[in-house]
């Protein structure tokens, strides 16, 4: 017992100040240990994984149809054509990413692309021939999987989700496109995206190859609520590529068991919606064979670039003809030239045809289930201002088997055929990449 109690009384401040002082300075080891991590052990899930990346464009414009207006005046194979002028938000593309690094080891990611825009509205719709249609709020979720590679042999990479066609030389996005617009073959052959497995392979430097299942084309399920499925769709890929790689060759096959659900008809893809409008049964497989390349060659300092793009399809239905059976065939050729660094000019020349109208829904002349041959030619000049600004200008030119109007455009009188065309369009495309 303390005599001094104001002694006493400063030794018990003392010392209940150092005790303070040991728990204060042990308390982040008492955390640590018990830490999310070292608790889950190896089933701790990182909620800020390294590696994710944001990026995206934003793509904008202008395009005049010289066609004119009202409804005879749609140019039938374009997207989005307008009625005389028209402001364009084609896009805001989004795309959020954990991509697989080039190591072959165990490893994951995932992808998720999204547009908002008038490109949204047709990528998800595949319906509307005009801008009476258009919505630059739509929204489309293009992508969304979940990717990992397998390291076995060179490694065997896996997505599982929903990913888009491996048909055709063009893509979703336009500005990576050689021109603004779509292609006829784009438009009127080929799917845009599945639900399902894809999974690919490189055997080495100069071959590899695809396989995917998934539901049926552009349908994010399998089942209705009629009680007919959408069938399942096998994709198959094999690429080649010439040594030094200024050069690949890819063939592309795809077969859907039915195409009774498929958003637009089969090819389960076109602009007008029309599918197969004469078809008296509308279930039955269908196969496209498509194949594509490009080549740089070496003596243009990889300023010249050449690519073609083809394809044939069927469609049999399990009454045969008369159910509405169609052949597709087409092909576009390309060609670039770089200029200098920031300016570069772009051809494409396309064609389409059908052996009747049950894919594009357009009455030849006379109201006969004729063939369809349609045409096109596109010149764009491409600035290359900055990094992240690309404004582009262009030139269309549209002919063939009623290519304004007709079915597709004259709404009140479906039976009408339209004219030949040609059809002329301008535009221009303003782009910005973050």
């Amino acid at each position: 017992m303390c005599k001094i109690p104001r002694r006493c009384t400063i030794l018990k401040a003392c010392f209940f100040v150092c005790l303070m002082t040991t728990v204060v300075r042990a308390e982040p080891d008492a955390l640590s240990a018990t830490a999310p991590e070292k608790i889950a052990g190896d089933n701790f899930v990182d909620t800020e994984p390294s590696g994710v990346k944001l990026s995206g464009y934003v793509d904008a414009g202008y395009s005049y149809n010289f066609t004119g207006s009202g409804n005879q005046s749609v140019v039938n194979g374009r997207v989005g054509e307008p009625a005389r002028g028209d402001f364009n938000l084609y896009a805001l593309k989004l795309v959020l990413e954990k991509a697989l690094t080039p190591e072959n080891k165990a490893q994951a990611g995932f992808r998720v692309d999204a547009f908002i825009g008038e490109d949204a509205n047709y990528l998800n719709l595949r319906s509307y021939a005009n801008n009476v249609d258009a919505d630059s709020n739509a929204l489309y979720l293009e992508q969304a999987f979940a990717q990992f590679r397998v390291p076995v042999g060179n490694g065997w990479d896996w997505k599982v989700g929903k990913y888009v066609s491996i048909l055709g030389y063009e893509v979703n996005e336009r500005p990576a496109n050689m021109n603004i617009s779509y292609s006829l073959l784009f438009i009127n052959a080929y799917s845009i995206d599945y639900t399902g497995v894809l999974t690919s392979y490189r055997w080495n430097e100069f071959l590899d190859a695809k396989l995917g299942v998934g539901n049926g084309a552009d349908s994010d399920n399998n089942t209705t609520i009629g009680g007919n499925g959408d069938g399942v769709t096998v994709l198959a890929a094999l690429n080649l590529t010439a040594p030094g790689g200024n050069a690949n060759w890819t063939h592309n096959f795809t077969y859907e068991t039915s195409t009774a659900n498929d958003s637009a008809g089969f090819p389960p893809a076109n602009l007008s919606s029309y599918g197969f409008a004469a078809a008296t049964n509308p279930n039955g497989p269908a196969y496209i064979y498509n194949s594509l390349g490009n080549w740089a060659p070496h003596f243009a300092d990889d300023k010249l670039l050449f690519a073609f793009d083809t394809c044939l399809g069927a469609y049999c239905p399990a009454n045969g003809p008369a159910g509405g059976a169609t052949t597709i065939w087409g092909s576009s050729v390309y060609a670039k030239y770089q200029w200098n660094d920031w300016f570069y000019l772009a051809n494409r020349g396309t064609y389409f045809g059908s052996d009747n109208q049950n894919k594009t829904g357009i009455t030849t002349a006379g109201g006969a289930d004729g063939s369809i041959s349609w045409w096109s030619y596109t010149l764009t000049a491409g600035f290359q201002l900055s990094d992240q600004l690309l404004i582009r200008a262009e030139y269309r030119l549209d002919w063939g088997t009623n290519m304004v109007g007709g079915s597709a455009g004259n709404v009140s009188s479906p039976g009408i055929p339209g004219s030949g065309g040609p059809a002329h369009e301008a535009g221009a495309e303003f782009v910005v990449t973050f």
